[in-house]
């Protein structure tokens, strides 16, 4: 009985230890026969358009159930590269960011996905130019679903006050210099600044790819000079606030356009809800009357060309149930997800007229045509594009940026440390 008994444990821990993988597989099919697909994400129960998507999905394919998979936000990437290591059935996997996409291509997660996209007949176009930059080698692993890209907010009421025009959708990098200008009054604790860049890199650095000429991996950073020269001459002059103010006392870009003491801010679209919400609460009384406007350009790129960040979607190589999970795929990256990210006030990747027409109807959103031609974007740069260095590369170009914005080195230093220390990362 005894040497049973050790038998009957040794099975069991050879069983936990070499099909551990197999365990934590999880039943492809529920008790009442539908197919299960499930999906990796983050913050299920914080996000409002998971459950909508999923329910939408489900009504019109009731032999699919979708099963959320939340992994954590801190770190999704490395949890799930580790469920996918150890054999677990995931079907459908988000993409926080670009970094994490080249790790899953990198250990072929992803199943690629251009066939799927032309038999489908899917308009790529309708992504701004996002999908070209999902490319690896030709190939798409990844369709965007949702998009935060960059847009000009501003105060109406500071530009009836000094009777200066309106910002428009079509504003060159000179053109927002001298309007910022303009609009500037005052001084001391009642100052008005015409314009403001929060503390992030990307708020001057990101100017310099908007000709698409350029990216912020390409090792040689000289053409950053003419950006980081405009916006320390306005903070010289008072006309943003100081970089070293923002930083050392944590200001949150947020609280100076609710208290309207700045004309315009250069901001991502996640900023539009923000707004809506604290003008609805009542938090927001000298900001309450606001517009948007499409991002200033350099001479001679076309309006509405932005920059952004994407939340993308994917099939496990190893699902068991690919032809549903592409379905899937299509479906939120689709013009019906897109409508359904719009109604939860989410900026979806695909943008036409009827989205934009959801997004510009709900209730707070500003009601003059520029603030919704604003969403008519021409082309979508992605802030760090698609690079196995991508996050090597980041940390120097951050800390460039604070020690130029702190004027503890020159633009001409500061540049040149760019230069080298990315170019070493490059030459590895």
């Amino acid at each position: 009985m005894k040497n049973l008994r050790i038998i009957a444990v040794a099975v069991l821990l050879v069983c936990f230890l070499v099909f551990l993988p197999s365990c934590q597989r999880r039943p492809s099919v529920d008790r009442y026969g539908r197919i299960n697909l499930y999906w990796a994400m983050w913050d299920y129960r914080l996000t409002v358009y998971y459950t909508a998507i999923i329910e939408a999905y489900q009504e019109k394919n009731p032999g699919v159930r979708i099963v959320p998979v939340d992994l954590g936000s801190a770190d999704f990437s490395t949890v799930l590269m580790t469920q996918l290591a150890g054999g677990a059935n995931l079907d459908i996997l988000t993409i926080k960011d670009i970094p994490g996409y080249a790790n899953l291509i990198r250990q072929n997660r992803l199943l690629p996905l251009n066939s799927f996209i032309e038999e489908e007949n899917i308009d790529i176009e309708l992504y701004g130019g996002i999908v070209e930059q999902l490319m690896v080698d030709g190939e798409v692993f990844a369709l965007p679903f949702r998009s935060d890209f960059w847009l000009v907010f501003f105060n109406k009421d500071i530009f009836d006050a000094a009777g200066v025009p309106y910002p428009t959708n079509d504003m060159t990098l000179d053109e927002f210099e001298a309007l910022a200008r303009l609009v500037t009054s005052g001084s001391g604790a009642s100052r008005i600044f015409g314009a403001h860049y929060h503390t992030w890199r990307s708020t001057v650095q990101l100017f310099g790819i908007l000709d698409g000429m350029h990216t912020m991996v390409d090792g040689n950073y000289d053409f950053l000079r003419p950006h980081y020269e405009r916006v320390l001459r306005k903070q010289d002059d008072g006309i943003v606030m100081p970089y070293a103010l923002l930083r050392t006392s944590g200001i949150h870009y947020s609280g100076v356009f609710f208290n309207g003491q700045v004309a315009m801010m250069n901001m991502g679209t996640w900023f539009i809800g923000m707004q809506m919400e604290r003008v609805a609460l009542g938090q927001a009384e000298r900001s309450r009357n606001w517009g948007m406007v499409k991002y200033p350009r350099p001479e001679g790129v076309p309006a509405g060309t932005t920059l952004g960040t994407i939340t993308g979607i994917g099939v496990n190589r190893n699902s068991r149930h690919r032809e549903e999970a592409l379905d899937f795929v299509r479906f939120v990256s689709g013009l019906e997800g897109a409508l359904i990210l719009a109604q939860t006030g989410t900026i979806p990747a695909l943008l036409n007229d009827e989205v934009i027409d959801k997004i510009a109807s709900m209730p707070g959103f500003p009601p003059d045509v520029n603030s919704r031609e604003a969403l008519n974007v021409y082309r979508t740069f992605l802030e760090m594009p698609l690079h196995e260095r991508s996050a090597e590369i980041e940390i120097i170009l951050n800390e460039a940026h604070d020690a130029i914005m702190t004027r503890n080195i020159s633009v001409e230093n500061g540049i040149r440390q760019m230069n080298e220390r990315v170019g070493r990362i490059l030459a590895r």
